[in-house]
């Protein structure tokens, strides 16, 4: 009797093992059959994007705006055109004008870097490229998605180039490899907020309610790699001036 509800048992058991290997394989089947028709979806997107970029060519090339939206539709699908520098994509040239671009941005960072400790606004940036590319007809409208999309480029050569968001539609573009912590953005995004071109720590403990301590770091910080300079003449007190954000109205005052 024992014997019988053995052999019951282990044929239910391997049974039960075939059914769940049937419903494996259907499985995959699903699977591959799902992946084979996503795969056919991507080559149809992929096609009628290389249509639409053929037809609109001259947009892409001149219109900022325009540029952004197909940047934006590329990434939907998975498609980089700044780093397909040959075939189809190297006939809109798009890759050579961010490469040009990310060429630029380089020569102006290092241009300003004696002023500013290696951290520029992306709206002084723009205003210096626009100003050393001139109005020659050849060279094309620039806007800070282009800039943005330029300098995150530079990430390979390493950590000095990187995009800073501040918030808001703000970013600095850093040029020297020193690390900002979550603190040293909040500080310069204060500072930017506030229409300043300086902190303090009395006004990070009015304005953030941070410890003394905590603002401190965090500005010393900043003056050791060169990213802000100190003013103790101030009758306010010791102020920490943000060289990054000087702009010609400033600089007349200072």
């Amino acid at each position: 009797m024992n014997n019988m509800r053995r052999r019951a048992g282990l044929g239910a058991i391997q049974k039960q093992r075939l059914e769940q290997e049937k419903y494996k394989d259907k499985g995959n089947e699903i699977q591959e059959n799902q992946f084979e028709q996503m795969s056919k979806q991507m080559d149809f997107f992929k096609t009628n994007l290389e249509e639409f970029a053929m037809k609109h060519k001259n947009e892409i090339r001149k219109n900022p705006d325009f540029r952004k939206q197909f940047q934006e539709m590329c990434a939907s699908i998975g498609v980089d055109p700044l780093s397909s520098g040959k075939g189809f994509w190297s006939v809109l040239g798009i890759g050579d004008f961010y490469y040009e671009l990310a060429v630029q941005i380089v020569e102006v960072c290092l241009a300003t870097n004696d002023k500013n400790g290696g951290l520029i606004s992306l709206d002084e940036l723009r205003t210096r490229l626009i100003k050393a590319r001139g109005k020659r007809k050849e060279h094309q409208e620039i806007s800070k998605d282009d800039l943005i999309r330029a300098a995150q480029k530079l990430k390979i050569f390493g950590s000095g180039f990187n995009v800073v968001p501040l918030g808001k539609g703000q970013y600095m573009v850093q040029s020297v490899p020193c690390e900002l912590s979550m603190d040293h953005s909040v500080i310069l995004t204060q500072t930017i907020a506030t229409n300043r071109i300086y902190i303090s720590v009395s006004l990070l403990r009015e304005e953030l309610n941070w410890e003394i301590d905590r603002a401190q770091k965090g500005l010393d910080h900043m003056v050791n790699e060169g990213l802000a300079w100190v003013d103790s003449q101030d009758p306010l007190g010791k102020l920490y001036y943000f060289p990054s954000l000087f702009n010609e109205a400033s600089n007349s005052k200072i």
